[in-house]
């Protein structure tokens, strides 16, 4: 059952959250750090929503909790561990260079704020999960095999690319294999996984209300900032990017193309 009281305090908290790393983003001028913030916010909204629900703490719950805790710590420490001590991310240079003087004020708005919206979104899953009954179905141990399959090509690709760029050699060269030779964008497969495990895990106990959550991931991926825009810069900046284009799934795995 939806709970909407504890589904608006989750998004009165996610914009508290937001609004104070805009603040941090003032000071240090990189509103790239939203993005390292971003996962550990859905484990803030997870624990909000465990402790406002009526549904009493339990089996359920506590698993929703872990997989969103492993999945969003991991995220934010490799990323905080990738950008740590880089100039802010180009997609914040160029809004910050169009926006003007006014561009603080709509970078609250537009980024952060609209963040913090699209993880309420996405979030979903988490209150279907911890508002849900304690017994576990098949449905449930579905969804913590998707999630694990996530969470995999999430951890491993970004861990096979770590090790490329380190060889200067690469540098300007196109990682091809590994996971990188089943798709094109192993870690954002990844994150796919991952919240369509979590859906399904509260769709065990009848949250089926909340597939809206990995839908909106699903799009976010598909059509906004993961694949479509990455993929406008590297085929750009990549040498023989078109020929793993042609050759490499875009997104779901499977076997190189000839």
């Amino acid at each position: 059952m939806f709970d909407s009281t504890a589904s608006l305090l989750g998004l009165a908290v996610l914009a508290t959250i937001t609004l104070l790393v805009w603040v941090a983003s003032l000071v240090r001028r990189d509103a790239g750090i939203i993005d390292l913030f971003w996962s550990l916010t859905f484990i803030v909204v997870g624990i909000v929503y465990a402790t406002t629900t009526d549904a009493p703490a339990g089996g359920r719950t506590t698993l929703t909790l872990a997989l969103v805790t492993v999945w969003g710590l991991r995220l934010s420490g490799y990323l905080t561990w990738r950008n740590w001590g880089e100039p802010e991310d180009y997609r914040y240079r160029r809004m910050r260079e169009r926006g003007g003087p006014t561009w603080p004020y709509k970078n609250l708005i537009t980024v952060f704020w609209g963040q913090a919206i699209l993880a309420w979104l996405v979030s979903a899953p988490l209150l279907a999960g911890v508002d849900g009954t304690d017994d576990l179905g098949i449905l449930a141990f579905v969804g913590i095999a998707a999630w694990a399959v996530g969470l995999f090509f999430e951890a491993v690709g970004d861990w096979q690319l770590s090790i490329f760029k380190r060889d200067s050699s690469n540098h300007g060269k196109v990682l091809d294999s590994g996971l990188w030779g089943l798709t094109r964008h192993p870690n954002y497969f990844g994150d796919f996984m991952v919240w369509w495990g979590l859906f399904l895990v509260g769709a065990d106990a009848g949250g089926w209300w909340s597939i809206y959550g990995p839908l909106a991931m699903s799009v976010l991926l598909l059509r906004v900032s993961g694949v479509t825009l990455l993929e406008r810069k590297l085929v750009k900046t990549r040498s023989g990017y078109e020929e793993y284009v042609r050759t490499t799934n875009a997104f779901f795995p499977g076997p190189k193309k000839s």
